[in-house]
């Protein structure tokens, strides 16, 4: 023995290595018997995935893609009426370019066709269409959105219209979550506030007073706390 060599153990002449060589060529010879069988599945599985994924990619460049840009341009349109305070124009366009309710149906699905569920919310709103300003206004998903906030408080407003205080409190309260934004969350606690005077919930209502006093002492609505709360009785500083 070369004394170099490293000895192996011998089994009826077939090593180890030769052991494992076997092992894997049956391994391998069972794969591809596998493969052998169920080949037309598993060619269709991979011809499936292929069609979805170029079908997603087909549909975002060449559909998704210019749709959105084409309700970008539509609604910036609409947004001028509405900055404009015409708000039938805004609305239902100007007989060339498209308002908020038709960018609505034809863009759905799109970032724009949502903002137009606010914009036209708001639209019905100033115009004392309450029914239509809470279904728009509803339909509006404002996650992400910079304009959830105000959203939500013109919720409370066409709610609080048409009699429904208690869901306006409810829409109010979430309008002033937020306890960093220190310009709408007085506001709209002032609003819930007096939402629930309404319904003679005094002691609720002196809460909300309180702590737009307290908390926000540098907002416009701290200013007339004092007054609310003497009004229903409570002069404790």
């Amino acid at each position: 023995m070369d004394k170099y060599t490293a000895p192996r153990t011998v089994v009826s002449g077939v090593t180890k290595e030769d052991e494992i060589d076997s092992s894997g060529i049956e391994k391998l010879r069972s794969v591809e018997s596998w493969y052998e069988t169920n080949s037309k599945m598993i060619n269709n599985v991979l011809i499936g995935l292929l069609a979805v994924v170029v079908g997603i990619f087909g549909y975002t460049r060449f559909y998704k893609g210019p749709r959105i840009e084409k309700s970008n341009d539509a609604i910036f349109r609409a947004q001028t009426y509405f900055g404009m305070d015409s708000l039938n124009w805004a609305l239902n366009g100007d007989g060339n370019n498209v308002g908020f309710l038709k960018i609505i149906d034809k863009y759905s699905g799109t970032p724009a066709g949502n903002l137009a569920h606010y914009y036209a919310g708001v639209c019905y709103l100033k115009k004392g269409d309450f029914a239509n300003a809470e279904k728009q206004l509803r339909a509006f998903d404002g996650k992400g959105s910079m304009v959830t906030t105000v959203a939500k408080g013109a919720l409370g407003d066409a709610l609080m219209e048409q009699g429904k205080t208690d869901d306006a409190i409810n829409s109010y309260l979430d309008a002033a979550s937020d306890n960093d934004n220190t310009l709408l969350t007085p506001l709209y606690l002032e609003r819930a506030g007096m939402a629930y005077e309404s319904k003679n919930k005094n002691e609720d209502a002196i809460k909300i007073y309180r702590r737009i006093r307290d908390e926000f002492p540098m907002s416009m609505q701290s200013r007339n706390m004092d007054k609310y709360l003497a009004r229903l009785g409570d002069y404790n500083p």
